[in-house]
């Protein structure tokens, strides 16, 4: 069978993108994993955090706002978003760390400098000596990162969309204006393919003999520990640390920390570090109150980036009818959404969605050549 578009990767921004586009035509979501969302959008941290990322990433973030607040009715039957608060701390002679994000406080996403005492009141595990300054966000929220995969792969099969998992694909030809994707036991062709491969979106484009946009995969290790037994911490705020990128948050009853570690790998079915493992679990004992001999688990996910840190989404310059979708640089799950919407559009040759541009994001910001372009998007557009 022919399809309009042919998405390869089926997490969430490729499952977005192919739900977007199934009302605008056929299309067949492929995943070489055995279920879809086995990497990156199964090992998300799961937060909606608007001013982290890039100027870009940000803009790309508000327009998707609307969408987390008020999902279509047919999507799911409860929120996607659960406010939880952020917490930023300064260590003490990094106080000044602060100011850039306290400079993007604004109506809707404000962000508040708070004393000590308050900082200990929302994060009662935190060391008093270990906090210089700190500010609070409380619009940051938890995701319900399952119930928007469902939603968007519930909604693409009621439009008509088709799913395949389990089909690594080996070779990409295009003839005739057609696309022949083969797989070891399966051959598929469509008009579009859409590049939603994540980490292996480079290899992706090698098969079809599309130059690569210079993907970097970086590994982040995570792991999950024992709360304090006379505390409950299931509502403390996400808690991070301007000195090292490093961050904690609730899940459920226990505490899920990372380093904000970003190390260069191949794309790869990633596996947590050890050495990063106990320096994750010695900086967690130091910078909180938490005292614990066993890690109930551990995990690594994989974040991809290209050298200015924001997303590619458009057609390639040189070969006809290959888009990307990818370089989300782990804000994949926050941008869904929006550039679910953004790729349906450009991958139509239509203009961007109102609400992008409303945002100061123009279809230069988002495509590969862009570094000839300086971004012009800004970071203080209204929502």
């Amino acid at each position: 069978m022919q399809y309009d578009f042919l998405i390869v990767g089926a997490g969430l921004s490729g499952t977005a993108a192919a739900c977007e586009l199934a009302s605008h035509g056929s299309v067949l979501l492929v995943e070489a994993e055995a279920t879809p969302g086995y990497h990156a959008t199964g090992r998300s941290a799961a937060l909606f955090t608007p001013h982290q990322g890039t100027p870009l990433v940000q803009a790309i973030n508000r327009a998707s706002a609307a969408f987390f607040a008020n999902p279509p009715a047919e999507f799911t039957d409860h929120p996607m978003l659960s406010l939880r608060g952020g917490l930023t701390i300064a260590e003490p002679g990094h106080e000044h760390l602060l100011q850039d994000l306290l400079a993007l406080s604004a109506p809707g996403r404000e962000v508040h400098p708070i004393d000590v005492e308050t900082a200990l009141k929302l994060a009662p595990i935190l060391r008093a000596e270990r906090i210089g300054a700190a500010v609070h966000e409380p619009g940051v929220a938890d995701i319900d990162v399952a119930a928007l995969h469902q939603g968007y792969l519930r909604l693409l099969k009621h439009r008509g969309g088709t799913l395949v998992c389990g089909q690594r694909i080996n070779a990409l030809d295009h003839q005739g204006g057609l696309w022949t994707v083969r797989t070891p036991d399966a051959q598929f062709q469509a008009r579009v393919i859409v590049n939603a491969a994540g980490a292996w979106a480079d290899h992706v484009a090698a098969l079809a003999g599309v130059l690569p946009i210079g993907l970097v995969p970086k590994r982040r290790t995570a792991i999950i520990v024992d709360g304090l037994p006379d505390l409950d911490t299931r509502a403390m705020p996400t808690v991070d640390f301007t000195a090292t990128d490093a961050y904690f948050k609730p899940d459920g009853d226990r505490i899920m920390a990372s380093l904000g570690d970003q190390d260069p790998v191949e794309a790869q079915d990633i596996r947590p570090d050890e050495w990063e493992i106990a320096l994750l679990a010695d900086w967690l004992q130091h910078e909180t109150r938490l005292s614990f001999k066993r890690i109930g688990h551990s995990w690594a996910g994989l974040r991809s980036f290209v050298s200015d840190d924001s997303p590619v989404v458009g057609f390639d310059d040189a070969v006809p009818d290959f888009f990307w979708l990818a370089a989300q640089g782990g804000y994949g799950i926050m941008m869904a959404p929006t550039l679910g919407r953004a790729a349906a559009a450009l991958a139509r040759h239509q203009d961007l969605p109102v609400e992008l541009m409303a945002q100061g994001i123009d279809a230069v910001d988002l495509c590969r050549s862009r570094e000839a372009t300086p971004a012009t998007v800004r970071p203080d557009h209204a929502i």
